[in-house]
Parts: C-alpha cells; structure tokens; sequence
C-alpha cells in the first residue's frame, strides 16, 4: 500500500513545480508582483491535505488490483491525472481559505497572518498612501481569483491526455463541487444575517443545509468521487463513495464546528470562540438554542457576531452551550454519521487497501483537534 506522506510529497512537488512555472510570469509583469507567489507558496505548504488524501483514495478504490505491488499504481496511465487533480483541489481549497477569511473578518490562518492581513502589513510597511486595510481586502480577494484560475489550469493539465469520458466525468465534478461550495458559502453568510427572521422550527434544519453544500461535498464526496472518475470508476462504485463522503462529510464540518467554538488557538491557528465572534449559527448553536432557556438564548443572540467579545464573555457563552447538552448532542451527530459512512463502506464495491485507509481517515477528520 502506499504511505501517505510519499503522496502527500508527490502532491507538493507537483505544487512546487506548478508555481516555478508562474514565478517568470510574475516577475515579468514586475517585481512588484513577488508577494502574490510568496503568499501562494506559503498557503500551499503542509495543511492537512484531507482532499487530496480523499482524491487519492477515491482513484485507489477502483483501480487497486487484489495482490498489486506496492508501487503498482505508479504504472498507471490515469496516476500522474490523479495527482494533479489533487494538487488543484489543495489550489482551489487555499483560494477558497482566502476568500473565506476576507468574508468572515479572521486575522489569522494556521497561526499566522490570514493573507489580507499580510497585504495590509505589505501597505503600512512600504509608507503607501490609503486605507492599508481596504488595500488589504482588495490584493487578498485578487489573490484568491488567481488562485482559482490556477486551480482550474492544474485541472486542464490533470486531465489532459487522460480517456476522453473519465477526463469529461472528472471535470464535470469539479465543476458541480466548485458550484456547490460556492452557493453554500453564500447561504453561511446569509444565515448569520436572516435568523431574525427564519422561523425557530427551521433553523437546524437551515444550517444542515449550509453543512452539505458549503462543507460536506466539497471537503469529502466532491474529492472522493472525482478521484474515482479519474480511475474509470462504475457507477455503483461512484454511488457507494457518495453515500460514504457525505454523511463523513456532515460529520467532519459538525466536528470543525465544535472546534470553532471550544478548539485550543495553539493546535487550531484560530483564536478561540472565533465563529462566537464572527456569528456562525451552525447546527452547534441552533442546537444550543432550542434546548437554552429564554434569558440564555437572548443572551446568546445579542452577543453571538459581536467581534469584540473578551476571553470572559466566550467562557461564558461556551459554558451557556455545553450546559444546555447542545455539545453532547452534536457529538451523538457525529457518531451517528460516522456509523452510516462505515456501514456503506464496509459493504461498498471498493478495493480492500481503499476501504482501510478509509476507515482510518473518517477517524481522522471526525477526531481531530485542529
């Protein structure tokens, strides 16, 4: 079988060299131009690379023969397509980190400088004139459409060459995926701003809704099922990974949720209560409040999005939601999700090697603390 950090280094030196590539292109616009592929470069290094792990796997789920090499797959005509594929969905997801972070005013990523505070420092630094935070925001959101151009470049390149209706399968998800998280990240921020007006009985139901198609699709099934479209997967194996990648999906963001709120600032890169402060109502809090008494609930209505929340008033919200049993509730959610993806799994038609590593990555993204 092969070991996830030989991938995970194939994937970066595909990065690497991609971005070799449009360093001239850079430098011949102007030497000005030099923070974009620095910040590219940085963005692009280590993470988790849970994307590109679930494009592998999917790819290795159907094209992994009983009894191969380990090194069997490097034969493969469709391997080299696989591994820029997963390259572009890691360009795609930083783009998306990028755009993410402007949306939701976050000052950091990974424990450091989200990148339209990176630019704004690059305006102070240089004594420029203007708003150094507008200047900020405007080179972050040009750098994230770089970065989606350039994700959809490596994908041209991934599938150049490739069978023409495996190459036609695998763009098409690509491109739904893209669609998908795209519209549910427009229904997160929506969210945050309509709850006065959703009735009390949608709520949860509304911020599932954001779950499956900002997070779920895309951090899972999208790369999953695309991997397998590079294979020449059949069908019924395109269908089994969909009923695996979306209730692990579901469970993943129900996890990330429970870190944006409670997560440790020193393992997660994010202050912590950051979604406190920036007014997430995820299924966490909409959870919360329908279990909270009336006094607690408006309590956390007036201060969840109010940026300047102290350490005390997120201790003290953080205490308002574990005790109302919300927590509890939402890690029964994620047992229970992670149980439908096993039991699909376990029965899938799907190579042995695929379905242990599978196994052991839903323990991953569902356990993490980070």
């Amino acid at each position: 079988m092969l070991e996830s950090r030989p991938f995970v280094s194939l994937v970066q030196s595909r990065l690497d060299d991609f971005l070799d590539t449009r360093d001239a292109t850079l430098r011949h616009i102007g030497p000005d131009l030099a923070p974009f592929l620095q910040f590219s470069r940085d963005f692009l290094r280590g993470g988790k690379r849970f994307r590109a792990s679930f494009c592998h796997w999917g790819w290795r789920a159907v094209v992994d023969a009983p009894g191969s090499g380990a090194d069997a797959w490097r034969a493969l005509p469709s391997a080299g397509s696989m591994i820029g594929m997963a390259g572009a969905l890691e360009v795609f997801h930083a783009a998306a980190l990028v755009h993410d972070d402007i949306i939701d005013s976050s000052d950091t990523r990974r424990g450091s400088p989200a990148a339209h505070r990176r630019f704004e420092s690059e305006h102070r630094g240089a004594g420029w004139v203007g708003d150094a935070e507008a200047f900020g925001e405007a080179a972050a959101i040009l750098l994230g459409d770089l970065l989606l151009a350039w994700s959809d470049e490596l994908v041209g390149d991934a599938l150049a060459g490739l069978d023409a209706q495996a190459a036609s399968a695998a763009r098409d998800e690509f491109n739904r995926m893209r669609t998908e998280v795209t519209l549910g990240q427009y229904l997160d921020v929506a969210e945050e701003r309509a709850w006065p007006t959703v009735p009390e009985s949608d709520t949860l139901t509304r911020a599932r809704r954001v779950i499956v198609h900002k997070s779920a699709r895309y951090s899972v099934e999208a790369p999953l099922v695309i991997g397998a479209r590079l294979g020449g997967a059949r069908e019924e194996q395109v269908e089994s990974l969909r009923a695996f990648g979306l209730p692990l999906g579901i469970a993943y963001q129900l996890r990330d949720d429970l870190l944006g709120v409670f997560g440790d600032a020193a393992v997660t890169g994010k202050p912590s209560g950051d979604d406190l402060r920036e007014g997430k109502r995820t299924v966490l809090i909409a959870a919360a409040r329908g279990r909270l008494a009336r006094d607690d609930r408006e309590e956390l209505d007036r201060l969840l999005g109010d940026p300047t929340l102290d350490i005390e008033a997120i201790s003290r919200l953080q205490d308002r939601i574990v005790r109302s049993g919300a927590v509890a509730e939402v890690e029964d959610m994620i047992d229970a999700h992670v149980s439908e993806a096993l039991d699909v799994l376990n029965r899938a038609p799907l190579s042995a090697p695929a379905v242990d590593e599978l196994t052991r990555l839903a323990d991953s993204v569902t356990r993490r603390t980070s």
